[in-house]
């Protein structure tokens, strides 16, 4: 004996099919999204992080020179002057 398919039942068999198949879908995309919403503040941070570095590298190289041996115990004594 054959049984015969309405086409109700197979597009009602079709059409839960794609439903899993989208809603499969639509949560691996939700999980890329959160993920890379998450390296994005993570990337945020790093760069605010590195931009305040760079700011104090700027800021020293900005510092004029002084001279270290002013103070060194080596240093050549002045000689008394004749007055």
């Amino acid at each position: 004996m054959r049984t015969l398919y309405t086409y109700k039942t197979i597009a009602l068999l079709e059409q839960i099919n794609v439903v899993w198949i989208l809603g499969i879908c639509s949560f691996f995309f939700l999980i890329l999204l959160i993920l890379g919403i998450r390296k994005s503040y993570k990337l945020k941070a790093e760069n605010d992080k590195l931009i305040k570095a760079s700011d104090e590298l700027i800021k020293e190289e900005e510092k004029e020179y002084t001279d270290f041996t002013e103070g060194h115990m080596y240093q050549r004594k002045k000689e008394p002057s004749d007055d």
